[in-house]
Parts: structure tokens; sequence; C-alpha cells
């Protein structure tokens, strides 16, 4: 056992988050831990990292109790938010590198230039490229950092952690980044040395993928938790079984607890005759009775969402055709040739790297940002767009909460019904002790309910949603996607949720980053065209590694003497390691495609799939062959 907490508890100033939570992590496991927002997921993960310490008493005033780790654990852990220090000069290198040098105790590291050695093994391993790794920390996008952080986390020991703790990874990584991440936790870059891994994610479809124990944070649960071996799809029935069980067990109670009170009022001289301990059995189970009606509260589901439509059901409400934007000096196209098109019932899918366009797209169709070339076509008269924002900094961090969800007075609007401020909070899962506290102090669950709730008091056409489930909870997601689904206009969806998506999207539009658009009819098929791009990709990796395999082949077969490498030589030296890290990426392409079910399932794709795994490791292992055979003459 790597890792056991038994009975601990935690209190933020006078909230209880958790008490009597007990766990252990087992070599090799891998551990989803959710939740509902608010419930001390992250703090849950900084006490087993030994960022934070547990209570020695909980809030009745028990003795709590403490965590245990195996002698000489190795653990990672990586935080929600990335920082880098203050210095917003410092390259990812230099990151990685000082990580290493500064946990050279755990990692063997003894001097700086083994430091680097580390470094640069790792930044490889996590798919950093020579550009990537010279760019300032502070310069990347929210996926690139996200890799950062991991890799200066995996370098403090060398690469070869015993535990990795990761709080919210797949938050602001595209589709490539998350499949990036479940491939690391799958089968790790390091030696093939597996390692175990607890995780805070909201991310359905990458539970199901990677998980093999699901462990729910909630006050639903007797001892706070509920601990389930296997995948997302069997935590939900195991969970709904339970919750079906502890509804009926407070039916049958509340039954009980009827009777004795029945019992309990009866005349003064019948109760004279009464049995003590069938009196204070009776007390017991109204105390239990009331114990499992706020367990069953808890486990009830998220907010309340529900979007407002005007009505109108026409049938193309803004269109635009031939659309393009490039940014940036020299210019970049980001897309090109772009038609889209949606009416009431419709909802377009946005899907692509970070960086690819799609913000910029969603600001030329709402007319906040003009194409380079093309028009946008808006129905008569115009439709009311609604916009849900990723940057979700339009409150001062100062105003009080009350006022961010009801700006006007203290009630509100909704749906033709007049509400009042304590209600409508309620809505969205906030006590009453809250609406005086600043939005600053809001966790980021908390403040995508309120601009959720704010989205809702606002009719529209056209909804735009650009990553609208970036810190929202499960049951919360759950309840936003039935929503949108009764949703009667039109919707522009910007995520990489993929169980969302393949869901709702009624077309899927991807751009590449490198200015191509297709449009798709569902997820799967955009996924698979992905796939295939790949493969194609990978089939031209395999062609130049044979080509530099036959070229090696006939240098061995004349031996000359030792000379300096040419100037081609020189040039197919310095590119290597770039097409050596290539290769390795099409091969783990290759490797998923083999382990995906559906192909598994079809003996033509899988055997397929096989030799295409096998070319793809044999394109590495000449490409690892040739630098061995060029650095060993430029030495």
């Amino acid at each position: 056992m790597l890792l056991s907490a038994h009975s601990i508890a935690k209190t933020h100033g006078l909230r209880t988050l958790f008490r009597g939570v007990s766990l252990s992590i087992a070599e090799g496991e891998r551990v989803g831990l959710i939740g509902p927002n608010g419930a001390g997921k992250s703090t849950l993960l900084k006490l087993l990292a030994g960022l934070e310490e547990p209570d020695s008493v909980d809030s009745e005033g028990r003795q709590s109790g403490g965590i245990t780790t195996a002698k000489g654990l190795r653990s990672v852990y990586v935080p929600q938010y990335d920082a880098f220090g203050d210095d917003a000069a410092v390259t990812a290198r230099e990151v990685v590198v000082a990580a290493a040098l500064a946990g050279g105790v755990v990692a063997g590291v003894h001097d700086e230039h083994e430091a680097e050695i580390v470094g640069d093994i790792i930044l490889s391993k996590v798919g950093f490229d020579d550009a990537h790794c010279a760019t300032p920390a502070a310069a990347l996008s929210g996926g690139w950092r996200k890799r950062l952080s991991i890799a200066r986390g995996l370098a403090s020991c060398g690469g070869e952690p015993d535990l990795l703790m990761l709080d919210e990874p797949t938050n602001h990584l595209d589709i490539e980044g998350i499949d990036w991440l479940e491939e690391l936790l799958l089968r790790p870059p390091m030696n093939n040395r597996a390692f175990a891994s607890v995780f805070v994610t909201h991310d359905r479809v990458f539970l199901e993928n990677v998980a093999t124990r699901i462990i729910e944070l909630s006050r639903a649960y007797p001892e706070g938790t509920l601990s389930v071996k296997g995948n997302y799809t069997e935590f939900l029935r195991r969970k709904e079984e339970f919750l079906s069980g502890q509804a009926r067990a407070e039916q049958a109670l509340a039954n009980q607890v009827k009777k004795d009170l029945d019992w309990l009022s009866r005349k003064p001289e019948a109760r004279r005759t009464k049995s003590k301990s069938k009196i204070f059995a009776s007390y017991d189970r109204q105390d239990e009775l009331a114990e499992l009606k706020v367990r069953n509260a808890a486990g009830g589901g998220g907010a309340r969402v529900d979007f407002t439509g005007t009505g109108r059901k026409t049938r193309k409400f803004l269109s635009g055709e031939g659309l393009s934007k490039s940014q940036g000096t020299p210019a970049r196209v980001l897309f090109k040739d772009v038609d889209v098109a949606f009416g009431a019932g419709d909802c377009l899918g946005l899907l692509g790297p970070n960086g690819s366009g799609k913000t910029t797209l969603i600001r030329i169709l709402t007319g906040e940002l003009a194409p380079d070339t093309g028009e946008i076509n808006l129905s008569e008269p115009p439709p009311r767009i609604v916009v849900f924002s990723q940057h979700r900094k339009d409150f001062d961090p100062a105003t009080p909460l009350g006022e961010a969800l009801c700006p006007v007075s203290d009630r509100v609007v909704f749906q033709g019904q007049s509400m009042h401020i304590t209600g409508w909070s309620r809505r969205f899962l906030f006590r009453d002790d809250q609406l005086l506290q600043p939005v600053g102090s809001l966790s980021g669950g908390e403040l995508a309910r309120v601009h959720i709730a704010r989205i809702m008091l606002e009719p529209a056409d056209v909804l735009v949603l650009d990553e609208p489930t970036n810190d929202l909870d499960i049951p919360t997601l759950q309840v936003l996607e039935e929503a949108l689904e009764d949703f009667p206009g039109a919707l522009v969806l910007v995520t990489h949720d993929r169980a969302m998506l393949g869901r709702l999207a009624t077309e899927v539009l991807w751009l590449d980053g490198a200015g191509n658009a297709r449009m798709f009819a569902h997820l799967d098929q955009a996924l698979a065209a992905q796939a295939e791009a790949e493969k194609a990709a990978l089939a031209a990796i395999r062609k130049a590694s044979a080509a530099a395999q036959a070229a090696s082949s006939s240098e061995v077969a004349r031996p000359t003497p030792k000379k300096k490498l040419s100037y081609n030589e020189q040039r197919e030296y310095d590119s290597i390691e770039n097409r050596i890290h290539d290769a390795e990426a099409l091969a783990a392409a290759a490797e998923r495609r083999v382990n995906d079910p559906a192909v598994m399932s079809d003996h033509r794709a899988m055997t397929e799939a096989c030799h295409d795994l096998e070319e793809a490791q044999a394109a590495v292992a000449a490409l690892y062959a040739r630098w061995e055979e060029l650095e060993a003459r430029a030495s």
C-alpha cells in the first residue's frame, strides 16, 4: 500500500468540508476522485500530498485520524492552477531543469549537467519540441502550461514517481492534450515503469478510459465517500444501487418513526409502563432518520438549470459563408472558407486544438469581430444572441454574491415569475450565508454557476457557450446537458467535453490549427477523421525512416574510414530528434488504435492496426539506430 488515510477531517473557517474519510491507494492504481463543487476534493488531494494537515479533532470534538505513506514514497502533486515563479523570462526547459536539480536527492541527480539530461528527456517524453522548450513558461498556452506542470513534477523525482496526484488536469486541455494525458497515465513514458495516480476530474470520458477505481467525496454517504472498483459506467451503476437503497431505508425508517411518535404520544399514565430502552431506541431512530434525510438530500443532484428561448422557430437564425481569419505577425491563417448555418434545434460543435481559432470564430459569428473574407447573414429581425464566455472575469472580485446573482434588486424575474434572491441562489446550490460573500472568494465551479444564473435570465434565439464545462461538477454537468438538449433555439458549443459534444452536437466543425476546417455529421466521425490524419502522417514518417534505414544499411555494407558528417548528414542529425519525437507520437497513436474497443471487435481493422503498430515501432527503432550512428560520427 502506497498511502492510507484513516478517518480524517478538515474544516475551513466555520465550515466542515468532510469528516471520517478513509481511503487507500495501492501500487499501480488509477483513482478518479470526484464529487460536487465545494465537497473538498482539492483540499483532500493536498492532504494526501502532505501540503496541508488534517484536523486533529473533527467538528464534533472527536479525535481525527491521520495519513500514513510507504517508506521512501516518491509522490508528485500537480496543482489545478499552473504557476512558474515571478520571472516572466524563464523558459520551459529552465523550469524543468530547476525541478530536476531541486529534487536531486530523490531523482538521483547530482549536478546541473545531469539535471539538464533528465529535464531534456522528460520534456521530450511529454511532447515538447525545441521551440516549446525555449518558450517562456508564462507565454505558453493553457494546454502547454499543464504539460509543463506535469513535466516539472516528473523531473522532481527523475521521471519515475510512485504516485502522481493531479488536480483538474483536463481543464483547458484540447482533445489532443487529453489523449496525451490518458496515454501518460495508461502507459508511463519513463522506462515503462507503471505508477499509481489520483486525479480530481469532472471529465466523464477520461474517467471511463483511465480510472481503475472511482471515489466520490460527498455528504450523501455515511463515511463521506463511495469507492467503486472499475470505470465510470460501473461507478454509476453502483452509485444508483446505493442511493436507491438509502432512499428505501429512509422511507422504512420514517414509517417506524411515525409509529414511535404515535406510541410516545399516548396518555401519561400509559407512558409510565413504557420501557426506557424502547424510548431511547425511538429517539435513536429519529436521529438516524434526520441523518438519512440530510444524506439523501446531498445526493439529489446539481444546480437547476433551464435556459429561456424566445419561442422563435426560424429555420436559419445565422449563416456564414466563405469565412476566413488570420492573426499575428507574420500572419497565420486560423481558418479559411468556412461555411456555417444554424436555426432552431441545431447545435454546432466547434472542436480543434488550443489556438486553432474556435473563440475567434465565435467572435465573428456574434458580430464582435469582422472576418478577413466572407460574410455573416442574420435573420430578420436579428436573432437574440447570448454568450457564455470561458473568460469569466465580468465581476469585480469585491462584488457580493447576492449582487452578482440579482444586480437590480433582491428579486429576479425568471420565465415570467418573480423569485426572491434566496430562492434563486438556492437553485444554484448556494447557501443563504454566502450571499454577502465576495465573488472573488468563490471556487471556479461556483463562479461558473453564477454566470449560468445570469444568462438564464436572458431569453435567447442563439446560445453560444465557450468552454461551459470548465470547473463544473458532474451533477451540474448532467443537468446542464439536459437543459441544453431542451433549449428550443440554436446552440454553438465550444468544449473539449467529449460526452457533452457526443450527446448534443448535430454537426461538428473541426479546426485543425493549420488553417483548415472540415464539417462532420457527429463527433465520432470527426475523431475518426483525426485518427486517419494521424495514420497518414505515420505513413509519411515510416517512408522517411525506411529511406534512412536503407541509407544506413548501405553505409554499413561499405566500410569506410571514420569522417565528419557531410552537410546533408549534419542537417539530418540536427533534425532527427524532432523526427524521433514525431515518430514516437504516431507510434503511440497506433497503439491507441490497437487498444480501441471498436477496433478490437473488427478482425480486419485489428489486423491492420497491429500491422501499423509494428511498422511504427520499427520506424522508431530505425530512427534511433540512425541517431546513434550519426552521433558517434559527430563526436
